[in-house]
Formats: structure tokens, C-alpha cells, sequence
């Protein structure tokens, strides 16, 4: 009985050899190479300037909406019920055109990152998919993602070599 147990150990461990032995394991660092991408750095500045764009708006309009809203709070005193009325219905609006400007713009900016990163993904994920190829690597892991690597000793990095399929 106690050979015939080792003897279904070893078989497990035989094949389980044998498994691991015919699937190669590599890891990359996906955001290490996307970070240290050139087209990634051209448009984080592209991001930058689009950003500083729309708080630049944002500030003038904030700034207006504040000048108006101090000016009218002075003269309410003096001015008609109906003048303050209006101006009160004037300040509701563009406190609202604020807010709308703001998700608006949100929003765009949320749209332009993806337009600026998705190729960027794309690309790194082609020459991942290249690299991985070329050695013969059946699983390629992200090793930034926490509970997707679970061992990392004795893996591949293909970090190097997609860089210099990359061009850098």
C-alpha cells in the first residue's frame, strides 16, 4: 500500500514536470514599458496642455461668475426687485453653464486620454505578443498585477527585448 502511494506521487510530480516543462512562463512589467514608451511620454504632454486648456477656462469663467456675483450683491440694495430678480436668474444660469462646462469637459478629457492611450496599449501589446512569440512563451504575465503573478522567481523578462522591438 505505502508503494503504491509513492508510486502515485512520483507519477503526479513526473507530470506535473512534464506539463510545466512544455509551457513556457515569461513576465513583463506592463507599466514599466508603457511608462518608458516614447509615445507615452508625447502624449502625457499632449494631456497636459489639453488640461491646463480647460482649467484656464474653467478659472475665467469661475472668475467672471465671481466679479458679477460680488458686483450685484453691492448694488441689490439699490436695485429694483425686479433687477435683482433678473440678476439672481442671470447668476442661476451661468453657475449652471459652469457646471455643465466642467463635466463637459471631464468627460472630453476622459475621451482624449483614451484616443491618445489606446495605441500605445496596442502597440506594446502587439510587440509582447511578438517577442513572446519569437521565444517560444506560452503565458506571458503582467507583473504589476497583484493575484495575477502568483510566483515570479525563475520566470522570463521580456521587459528588454520588447523595448528593443519597440526601438528602444
Amino acid at each position: 500500500m505505502k508503494h503504491l502511494k509513492k508510486l502515485a506521487i512520483a507519477i503526479v510530480l513526473f507530470i506535473g514536470t512534464q506539463v510545466s516543462a512544455q509551457s513556457k512562463v515569461a513576465h513583463v512589467d506592463l507599466q514599466a514599458l508603457i511608462t518608458s514608451m516614447p509615445e507615452m511620454k508625447t502624449a502625457q504632454e499632449q494631456m497636459k496642455k489639453i488640461q491646463e486648456t480647460y482649467d484656464k477656462d474653467y478659472k475665467n469663467m469661475v472668475t467672471e461668475y465671481q466679479t458679477k456675483l460680488q458686483k450685484y450683491e453691492q448694488e441689490s440694495a439699490t436695485a429694483g426687485d425686479a433687477l435683482n430678480e433678473t440678476r439672481t436668474k442671470e447668476m442661476q444660469d451661468m453657475g449652471n453653464r459652469i457646471q455643465q462646462f466642467q463635466q463637459t469637459a471631464q468627460k472630453e478629457l476622459g475621451q482624449k486620454e483614451l484616443d491618445l492611450y489606446k495605441p500605445i496599449y496596442e502597440k506594446a501589446q502587439k510587440a509582447i505578443q511578438k517577442v513572446a512569440k519569437a521565444k517560444g512563451v506560452s503565458y506571458v504575465l503582467d507583473a504589476t498585477s497583484p493575484g495575477v503573478v502568483l510566483f515570479l522567481e525563475g520566470g522570463t523578462d521580456l521587459i528588454a527585448d520588447v523595448k528593443k522591438e519597440l526601438g528602444f
